[in-house]
């Protein structure tokens, strides 16, 4: 059995680690939700039709283009294949669609000063310029693997 003592330590470690966790979660919401707020922003500026008109056709700069696009465009991957499927009906190349998908699932430039806080400077920057280069690169690789 376990005694009046007991109950009233494991108690207060449960007050505690609550108490912690409220802190920490006071600390991070102002940074979600205005990463929130700003990714709304920049969806609201760039609509589907924007990204049609962008896309000259070369494979090059379609994939650079996408990819910034894709950067600045924060968001799920789920809805990433939904977007990228409107996009390719819509007349966007796959070039650029593959590239914008990619970027927009790994790079984010939105939520840097929360990268920056959580992870250090060194590595949001490391980590959101390889993915960026691997955007373009796989947008490259889409054009040869189509054109075979």
């Amino acid at each position: 059995m376990i005694d009046d003592s007991t109950n009233k330590i494991q108690n207060s470690k449960k007050i505690s680690a609550l108490r912690k966790t409220w802190q920490s979660f006071r600390v991070v919401l102002p940074i979600i939700v205005s990463v929130i707020l700003i990714v709304s922003v920049f969806i609201t500026l760039f609509p589907k039709e924007y990204y049609r008109e962008f896309f000259s056709g070369n494979f090059i700069l379609d994939s650079f283009k996408g990819a910034v696009l894709g950067s600045i465009s924060i968001g799920s991957p789920i809805v990433s294949y939904v977007i990228g499927g409107g996009l390719v009906k819509d007349g966007v190349g796959v070039v650029a669609v593959a590239a914008f998908i990619v970027s927009w699932v790994t790079v984010g430039v939105i939520q840097l000063p929360a990268e920056y806080y959580f992870f250090g400077v060194r590595f949001a920057v490391v980590r959101n310029a390889a993915s960026f280069i691997g955007a373009i690169l796989i947008g490259m690789l889409t054009y040869f693997l189509m054109s075979l």
